[in-house]
């Protein structure tokens, strides 16, 4: 039977130097596999292992990269094994097939957005009054259907993003903090929509997902069977879910464990 296996990239699967978590001796750490360059400086890692588990489990399921990253983000990535037919970005507002944005999906997503949340532009100009530079560094879009913020976290007021998240919560729009990163992303703009449409194209009987942030939570909600590592933002706050297993890996480790789950349910009879 088809299995779509469905799992966000950064701090899952890929790892900035940063995220390593390589708490080992030197002499025993993992062999080290670059998957993204940007501006001309490495930037993303996996494990060598890592890398090979990938490649098995594309040759035996519909592996589809899920992330919260913009189009032009995502093509940096250069993963190992087969290219994968489908991916989603922008956290589901593009699909993309053989590489290229399906454009009856995003208007179906823009359609939804328009009808039931507030403007992007009110959630812009909320974010432009009420951050304060001296720990914000840069102010983003992503594709026209979400904004961010960089901040410097040991500069950020403690209950500044639970203000901006009730805020954002009566307009139709979540927040997340993730790194350095506050995201605001409108609700009705999921990866489990997508992974759905895609299982449906594919005729997926089985999904599996995997996830280490508060965006990631439909999706793993969605999936037929979820992973998350021991860090990161759901990590942090305890999330749990029946269907969800629990992995004690942090660290580009877990992108490891996760690759394993993957294969080894993949393999089982069904």
């Amino acid at each position: 039977m088809p299995v779509l296996v469905a799992s966000d990239l950064d701090r899952t699967l890929i790892y900035s130097s940063a995220a390593l978590a390589l708490t080992m001796p030197d002499a025993r750490a993992p062999r080290l596999l670059c998957v993204e360059v940007h501006e001309s400086k490495p930037l993303s890692y996996m494990t060598e292992t890592s890398a090979q588990l990938l490649t098995d489990l594309g040759d035996i399921a519909f592996f589809v990269p899920t992330t919260t990253r913009t189009r032009r983000q995502y093509e940096r990535i250069n993963l190992p094994g087969p290219a994968p037919r489908f991916a989603i970005c922008a956290n589901g507002g593009h699909l993309l097939v053989d590489g290229v944005a399906d454009p009856d999906w995003h208007t179906r997503v823009t359609n939804r957005l328009a009808d039931e949340c507030a403007p992007l532009a009110e959630i812009r100009a909320h974010l432009e009054s009420s951050a304060d530079p001296e720990w914000v560094r840069k102010h983003r879009v992503a594709d026209d259907l979400f904004a961010y913020l960089v901040v410097e976290r040991e500069l950020l007021p403690e209950d500044w993003v639970k203000e901006l998240a009730v805020w954002a919560e009566n307009r139709g729009w979540t927040v997340s903090l993730q790194g350095r990163k506050i995201y605001a992303v409108p609700k009705p703009l999921t990866k489990s929509a997508a992974m759905r449409e895609i299982a449906r194209r594919t005729g997926a009987d089985l999904t599996l997902a995997a996830g280490d942030s508060l965006l990631d939570a439909d999706l793993l909600l969605a999936a037929d069977r979820g992973w998350r590592p021991g860090h990161g933002e759901l990590a942090d706050s305890g999330w749990s879910a029946p269907t969800v297993s629990i992995l004690p890996e942090r660290g580009v480790l877990a992108g490891e464990r996760i690759l394993r789950e993957f294969l080894r349910v993949c393999r089982e009879p069904q």
